[in-house]
């Protein structure tokens, strides 16, 4: 949950990089909000209403982490908008995401792995 919040107080960061373990942790609590706010919605009947809000919410966060996590990698941050291709976008971007770090400091800044970015102590 920690990373979550991480990730909501970073909103509108587009500058520096995040791990994997940042970007994962938020997708999985985004989907696990996303199931429970399906599911209360359509109890209420207003489902969409629900998902839509929570997903505008978070659409500046979702973007910042995607383009950090791609500067983690050693790749610009437009390369999130390869996502507009159909099906292929959504491949190569899953790809880019689960590649390992850069080694050491990138153009982007240094490697939160080592404890010189901001990097959380999840001990």
């Amino acid at each position: 949950m920690e990373w979550y919040l991480k990730v909501l107080k970073n909103y509108a960061v587009f500058e520096g990089r995040a791990r994997r373990k940042e970007y994962w942790m938020f997708v999985l609590v985004n989907l696990i909000v996303e199931i429970i706010l399906s599911v209360i919605g359509s109890l209420l009947h207003i489902r969409q209403f629900l998902t839509g809000l929570y997903s505008l919410a978070v659409f500046l966060p979702s973007l910042a982490v995607s383009v950090r996590r791609l500067h983690d990698s050693g790749r610009s941050g437009l390369w999130v908008l390869i996502g507009l291709i159909p099906f292929i976008g959504a491949i190569v971007l899953l790809v880019f995401f689960c590649l390992d770090s850069e080694e050491g400091n990138n153009r982007f800044g240094p490697n939160p792995k080592d404890g010189l970015g901001n990097n959380l102590n999840l001990s």
